[in-house]
């Protein structure tokens, strides 16, 4: 379909007619001689002076350029068809926890031991992939929390930056609140139907300036809810690692994930293997489904390069009838 997208630009048609009207005729400040006896000066010259064409002739050209100038601001313009569009009702950011504890290697995935970290990205990397349709974002968090990659609709990158994240590369210790108090400033920014921040840690809030309470506080006043997920196996109940207090699991702070959850409307999980964190992928993706509805958008192409361009050419042609009359005059009588 073509359309203009300013018609209201033809309104301005008039304006040199306008102009010429109102405005005094330009003086070129040179001597002229007005005699009333040009015919005879002819005579005895031996030729004709030009004719010369009617005003309207003279001044179509410029007339034209005009009009294809009105043309191209007027932005013509042709709407194709309706092109299905995908939509999101949902802005998720994954905040995992990259502080010293997450590279303690009590994980089992396709036989060999990993580290909590490495478990996080081989799961949660195809559950990024998996929310087509949605803005994902990522959060690093230790002693502090950084943006990793901003929401974004581009998934390959969220999961790359992922697959990248190094321990201890925002700290040793774990800030929980300020994690979370991250989320929820990027995530209240987008007019979402549906804000959701899932955070992975395998440790209790040691670092940071915001309480993860107050900070799920705030998460509940604008809407963001938030599914915590704490990772590690079972401690150790027997072995010199459980009498000195070092078994791995004794760090998680289990009943502070809860409260952040259930002050936010999320839930709490705990993953203790490779197929409980697994589960709950899954699991999130019942609770936050991606399918939305559908909406379509049409492409618009421009048009106003080829009244532009016409312009142009019927310019430069004017200037070349200015500069060479004679070459033009030969090169007419030659077609003719």
């Amino acid at each position: 379909m073509f359309e203009f997208a300013w018609p209201w630009v033809f309104l301005l048609a008039p304006l040199p007619w306008v102009m010429r009207r109102l405005l005094p005729a330009a003086d070129s400040g040179e001597s002229a001689l007005r005699v009333s006896f040009l015919g005879e000066l002819e005579g005895l010259a031996g030729r004709r002076a030009k004719a010369r064409l009617p005003a309207w002739q003279g001044q179509a050209p410029f007339a034209l350029i005009w009009l294809l100038l009105l043309l191209a601001a007027a932005r013509p313009q042709w709407i194709g068809e309706a092109q299905p569009l995908p939509t999101s009702g949902r802005d998720l950011l994954l905040a995992v926890d990259v502080s010293g504890s997450m590279d303690y290697p009590d994980m089992h995935w396709q036989g060999e031991d990993i580290s909590r970290l490495e478990l996080v990205k081989a799961l949660f990397a195809d559950f990024i992939e998996g929310r087509r349709g949605d803005r994902v974002g990522l959060i690093l968090f230790g002693s502090q929390a950084y943006l990793q990659s901003p929401l974004t609709f581009d998934r390959h990158t969220v999961r790359t930056w992922l697959e990248e994240a190094q321990i201890g590369i925002a700290g040793k210790n774990t800030a929980l609140g300020d994690a979370i108090g991250l989320a929820v400033k990027r995530l209240r920014q987008r007019p979402a139907q549906s804000r959701v921040l899932v955070l992975i840690t395998d440790g209790a809030n040691t670092a940071g300036e915001i309480a993860p309470a107050t900070a799920a506080k705030l998460a509940a006043e604008a809407r963001v809810r938030i599914y915590t997920i704490g990772i590690g196996a079972e401690p150790a109940q027997s072995g010199v690692a459980a009498m000195l207090g070092l078994s791995p699991g004794l760090d998680l702070d289990e009943p502070a994930l809860r409260e952040i959850a259930s002050l936010s409307g999320g839930q709490y999980f705990r993953a203790r293997s490779a197929d409980e964190l697994q589960q709950i992928g899954q699991t999130l993706d019942q609770l936050e489904p991606v399918s939305q509805k559908a909406t379509s958008a049409r492409p618009t192409y421009g048009l106003h390069a080829w009244p532009l361009g016409l312009a142009l050419l019927a310019s430069m042609l004017l200037v070349a009838l200015q500069l060479w009359p004679d070459a033009w005059q030969r090169l007419r009588r030659r077609s003719a």
